[in-house]
């Protein structure tokens, strides 16, 4: 089998399997051609996946959701550090970010270092906590005990005045079917969230609510997945933090 190609390179073509040793010589393989591993058609959109750096919410390990902290001194420092990384990548067409302020900090560190252009959108903003925004885990347990709990069962269910999980995952589903549209066959690094950027694992493995749970994102921790048009998907990349200047 051919080597993998390396996440930080450019969206790859799809892989066309060796023939075995006694068989005649494999053909070229078209740009269109499918994988032989995996099914998939054509060339895919790969998106870097960004969490933001540490405010001062993450650093109390608070529900922030809508509400706009800035970036820490460490958090800018995070933001460099992974923007550092990610002017690695090869022709980004776009940077595109939540419209809060954490992360449009982060994103236009990296719009610097790519050279690309950095674009808000709404649809990648933070789940909405709702009355436990700026509360910590158990406040918010403490305050609305059964909620709570039902809560962290079901995706269905929303804070008080919030959002839930399943509303988020239908606009980020949204948001994908937009760039994929915009920037077929193109890199973009997206800016966003815990909840977004797990709603986008999620969609692109396919798997059940449990990954909403159960999955760590770090911040400034980098994700990759390459989205084929043929709703083929690949994860190549999930919490990748070895830039991080809080973990080094």
């Amino acid at each position: 089998m051919s080597e993998e190609p390396a996440p930080f390179g450019p969206a790859p073509a799809p892989e066309t399997p060796e023939p075995p040793p006694s068989g005649p010589p494999a053909a070229a393989a078209p740009d269109t051609a499918t994988s032989g591993w995996t099914g998939q058609v054509g060339e895919p959109t790969r998106l870097v996946l960004l969490r933001h750096g540490q405010t001062e919410l993450s650093v109390q390990r608070r529900y922030s959701g809508h509400g706009d902290p800035e970036l820490t001194p460490l958090g800018h420092a995070q933001a460099t550090a992974a923007a550092t990384r990610l002017g690695e990548l090869p022709d980004v067409a776009a940077v595109v970010s939540s419209p809060l302020r954490r992360a449009r900090q982060t994103a236009a560190a990296v719009a610097e270092t790519t050279g690309a252009p950095l674009i808000t959108r709404d649809g990648l903003i933070e789940t909405d906590f709702g009355g436990w925004e700026g509360l910590t885990f158990t406040e918010a347990k403490q305050r609305d005990p059964e909620l709570h709990a039902s809560w962290l069962g079901s995706e269905e269910v929303a804070p008080p005045g919030g959002e839930s999980f399943a509303e988020v995952g239908r606009r980020i589903e949204t948001e994908l079917k937009h760039l994929l549209a915009e920037y077929p066959g193109r890199t973009v690094v997206v800016v966003s969230h815990v909840t977004p950027i797990k709603v986008m694992l999620r969609l692109a493995l396919q798997c059940g609510p449990s990954i909403l749970y159960r999955l760590h994102l770090d911040l400034a921790g980098i994700s990759i997945v390459d989205l084929y048009p043929d709703g083929g998907a690949s994860v190549r990349l999930v919490n990748d933090v070895s830039h991080n200047p809080a973990l080094g």
